[in-house]
């Protein structure tokens, strides 16, 4: 085993033994900052709520495992439409588009580039002393953009790395950061039907926001004069997780036209409850996937304890449709729903594999 994948392995699995860092805690929910990277922008993966940790592969690999990128043929394209919420009036939509090419004459290596954008559409300014909308509105800024590297170290080893900086805030403040995500994928068996994957994501400093907005104009004691007094925002941490995946699959012809893939998933979050994900995918030639999955967190059917909006169930389809000589190259349609405490979540993605 290759020296990269020692330090990787033992940097996994030392953060996992790790409990002040990885272990699930419910006492620590809403103390982390940077949210926006645990929504997966992604319509392939979020039709089974991300459960493919082990053999999720290319650009999407990118929010859950990026050993994944290292597979894929040969370049990728992918971009995705997803309105938050549903049709619960609060107008957010997620736009993220990413690349991924490999590289040399093996094809061992891969490098790749994700951008996911939120959009808030336009917010009608109210102050503190006019609580109700006064003329003119603002928009907030969120934006996160991701580059990874892989390695397939043989036909059953990949591992990659990934840096992500981050962006949020209003005109007037801000706050900005760096994360990084590390993930392995090993496959084993006949026809390479058992995967186990292992990452670790949002790995990063503290962050804190800052810029004019925090800042206010007061008379001095005992004068007519003003001074400007500048507020200091606590600094907040990274949504860390660490992800444990294993799927498998299952072949019902001698040509592997139809393929069932069974996995499951189970995610710590170190300022949340823990989460378990089941999911199945069936595959026709890998033309046509049709897919579901089932998020699980502790008292999730509490109304007074549940802690996210996005738990139970997810469904999701994908249709590739081969092009040129050989059939290798391909451009895909994908569609997931989601559902929520609220109302559903639609992801619209399209795919482009050459």
């Amino acid at each position: 085993m290759s020296k990269m994948i020692k330090n990787i392995a033992g940097l996994l699995i030392g953060i996992a033994l790790s409990q002040s860092v990885m272990a699930g805690n419910p006492d620590r929910v809403g103390q982390a900052g940077a949210e926006q990277l645990l929504v997966n922008p992604w319509a392939r993966s979020s039709g089974w709520g991300g459960v493919n940790i082990a053999g999720i592969n290319g650009v999407e690999a990118m929010q859950f495992n990026v050993a994944g990128l290292a597979d894929i043929h040969q370049t990728e394209f992918i971009a995705s439409r997803t309105n938050w919420l549903g049709n619960s009036s609060v107008g957010i939509n997620i736009n993220a588009f990413g690349f991924a090419q490999t590289l040399g004459a093996d094809k061992d290596d891969a490098i790749g580039l994700s951008v996911v954008s939120w959009d808030f559409g336009d917010i009608p300014v109210t102050t503190v002393n006019s609580p109700e909308p006064v003329q003119g509105t603002y928009r907030i800024s969120m934006v996160n953009i991701g580059v990874g590297y892989a390695h397939k170290f043989s036909n059953a080893i990949r591992a990659g790395i990934l840096f992500r900086a981050l962006s949020e805030g209003v005109t007037s403040v801000s706050a900005n950061g760096i994360a990084m995500d590390a993930g392995i994928q090993y496959f084993a068996g006949d026809k390479d039907r058992i995967k186990i994957g292992v990452s670790l994501r949002n790995i990063g400093p503290t962050m804190s926001y800052s810029g004019g907005g925090l800042a206010t104009r007061a008379l001095i004691d005992g004068s007519a004069y003003e001074m400007t007094i500048e507020s200091r925002a606590n600094e907040f941490e990274l949504p860390s997780m660490l992800n444990i995946g294993v799927s498998y699959d299952l072949f019902f012809d001698s040509l592997s036209a139809s393929k069932v893939t069974l996995a499951g998933s189970f995610m710590s979050n170190a300022f949340d409850k823990d989460q378990e994900i089941a999911g199945v995918q069936y595959s026709y030639k890998g033309l046509l996937m049709l897919r579901a999955g089932y998020n699980y967190e502790q008292d999730m059917f509490s109304a007074d304890n549940r802690t996210k909006a996005y738990v139970g169930p997810s469904l999701g389809a994908t249709v590739d449709i081969p092009f040129g000589k050989d059939h290798l190259k391909r451009f895909g349609i994908d569609y997931s729903y989601r559902s929520s405490i609220f109302t559903g979540t639609n992801t619209f993605g399209l795919k482009l594999t050459l």
